[in-house]
């Protein structure tokens, strides 16, 4: 029984993804789960794995091509389908004898309706001349749109942000022909067809809905496409008529026919892999608009840069790698500054934004985007902000205990956001009415039963928020692993469309660049969002066990609540920050830490 391999569901918004590397050849054996291939999409880079234990006998899609989500890639067989392929390849060269007299007769009859009518007998008799017919009359006939497709669950349209192609240019299948921008992603749109782009109808900064038409493309061939107005359709093809005429001149056409369907099949195929290491124009495809600027901005030739992604895709860290060796005298001066080291990401945009001073420039998509959904969360909703000072004085001494160990076991920092996740996580448990939201069309409240943290994440994009799913089920070495992975993530711009919705509450670090106190706006329908602030040494009042008051040192943070009133009051808010005071002041992850 043969097995088809398809393109999984890598994401809610992705629609395709493009062959990579194939891990197994035709006629290998392969068992089930195992990778046979690497594909590509413009969130994540994977392997897709056998459906089934067999043979590989048919590999349907080459390495950059791509393909539709459920589209076929490869058929995998049994050892049986893959033994009994030899024989069925025996007998058709018997039947192939066969009509070998079959076509002779056929230019028998051709030369003698040729003199009769020209265009009809033509393309009936022979099917060659009736692809470069219909590609003769492609410029105006037979237009492919380019439509802009969904790039999110809740993107509804995207903005033309540059044109990488212009009227009257040569494009090949899946060549990127338009970069667009949406609330979610920036990315490039392909060609669906190869041909000559005819006309653009969506210019730059204009906004498409999903769906809406971006350009034409015309299928026809370039050359040809300006013959059909005078109609001298037939005056080239009295080259393939004195063909016919001698009687084994006409034998010989059907074998010249298969060979120019080889021909281009791995002239574009295999040329494309072999330019790739050379030069860094075949490889735009796997280069994001982001990493392109992120290059131009740092005068960084992408030729020059090895990919580290599957395939050789050059991703942002990449070029950032790229940029510091380049810029490797420039760290000195910024090592010995203590407050530098928490934000080494400053002085990159500096130099940036340095040529703004006095200009007017119009507004990215992301800082449009996050211009309009901020004020329509502030007139959708009624938010306070509650504030709790909280003494982290045992967690930074515990923190200091274990860092290095931690560090060494689970391979990331330990760093103070996982103890307050894992606090808030507990006291979002305790407090369900806190983990809610409220529908003022249906006068409903919906608790939810799992936990589901955003994490506000500082990008050169923009403001993120990426979600962990089910974070209560995390230990806090598991959040600190799932912290730092999405972080990472949303700032290279690998993040999955489903991990950018979905969040019951979330927690932004205002303290990374040491402020102490920020009102946080909600992320509707969220009901709650957590900031935390720098964690500073202050002179408190210490209370000893037996009443005894004194002066003291204190590691002390601040944790402001922003909150919606029209489902938690200011009590329910208090209660819920004073179950995170305690939490954090008790101090006792220890089991945690594995201390």
């Amino acid at each position: 029984m043969a097995f088809s391999v398809q393109m999984p569901a890598l994401g809610e918004s992705v629609t395709e993804g493009t062959v990579t590397r194939w891990l197994k050849q035709e006629g290998d054996t392969v068992e089930v789960d195992e990778p046979l291939l690497e594909v590509s999409t413009d969130k994540v880079d994977t392997e897709i794995p056998s459906p089934a234990a067999g043979v590989l006998t048919k590999i349907v899609a080459q390495e950059d091509d791509t393909v539709e989500v459920g589209g076929e890639l490869a058929i995998i067989g049994g050892a049986d389908e893959a033994a009994g392929e030899q024989p069925a390849a025996e007998t058709p060269p018997e039947p192939a004898a066969e009509p070998q007299p079959q076509a002779q007769p056929e230019p028998q009859a051709q030369p003698e309706p040729q003199p009769q009518a020209q265009p009809e007998p033509q393309p009936q008799a022979q099917p060659e001349p009736q692809p470069a017919a219909a590609s003769s009359n492609g410029e105006g006939g037979t237009t492919t749109p380019v439509l802009m497709p969904e790039l999110g669950e809740s993107v509804t349209e995207g903005t033309v942000t540059r044109w990488l192609k212009k009227v009257g240019d040569t494009v090949d299948v899946d060549e990127p022909l338009v970069e667009v921008s949406t609330d979610k992603v920036d990315t490039e749109i392909p060609s669906p067809v190869a041909g000559t782009l005819v006309s653009i109808t969506a210019e730059e900064d204009v906004t498409v809905s999903v769906g809406g038409e971006l350009a034409k493309i015309g299928t026809g061939a370039p050359a040809p496409a300006a013959a059909p107005a005078p109609e001298p359709q037939p005056q080239p093809k009295p080259e393939p008529r004195p063909q016919p005429k001698p009687e084994p001149a006409a034998a010989p056409q059907p074998e010249p026919a298969p060979k120019p369907q080889p021909k281009p099949e791995p002239t574009p195929a295999r040329p494309q892999p072999d330019a790739a290491p050379a030069a860094s124009t075949p490889g735009t495809p796997y280069v994001t608009p982001l990493v392109r600027k992120l290059a131009a901005d740092n005068n960084i030739d992408l030729a020059q840069v090895s990919g580290t992604g599957v395939g050789g895709r050059i991703r942002k860290q990449d070029v950032l790698a790229a940029a510091e060796a380049k810029k490797a005298p420039t760290p000195a001066p910024a090592a010995p500054a203590p407050t530098a080291a928490p934000t080494p990401p400053a002085p990159t945009p500096a130099p940036a934004l340095a040529h703004l001073r006095g200009t007017t420039a119009k507004a990215s998509r992301i800082r449009q985007i996050t211009a309009a959904k901020t004020r329509e969360s502030l007139q959708a909703t009624a938010q306070l902000t509650q504030t709790h000072e909280v003494d982290m004085t045992r967690i930074v001494a515990l923190r200091t205990r274990a860092k290095a160990a931690f560090a060494e076991r689970e391979g990331v920092n330990l760093t103070f956001l996982p103890f307050i996740a894992r606090a808030v996580i507990d006291a979002l448990k305790t407090h369900p009415n806190i983990n809610a939201s409220y529908n003022e069309q249906t006068k409903e409240i919906t608790y939810y039963d799992a936990e589901h943290l955003g994490f506000a994440v500082d990008t050169e994009q923009g403001l993120l928020s990426p979600v962990i799913h089910n974070a209560g089920d995390l230990s806090l070495a598991g959040l600190a692993r799932a912290i730092a992975d999405i972080a990472g993530r949303a700032r290279s711009g690998d993040l999955k469309p489903d991990e950018l919705s979905g969040g019951t509450f979330t927690i932004t670090n205002i303290g990374s660049q040491g402020a102490l106190l920020d009102t946080p706006i909600l992320v509707p329908p969220q009901a709650a969002m957590l900031g935390t602030g720098a964690i500073v040494k202050r002179p408190r009042v210490v209370v000893d066990d037996t009443g005894n008051e004194s002066i003291g040192v204190r590691s002390i943070c601040y944790l402001p609540l922003t909150y919606d009133h029209r489902l938690i009051d200011g009590a329910d808010a208090g209660r819920f920050l004073t179950t995170i005071k305690h939490r954090l002041e008790e101090g006792a992850f220890e089991a945690d830490l594995g201390l």
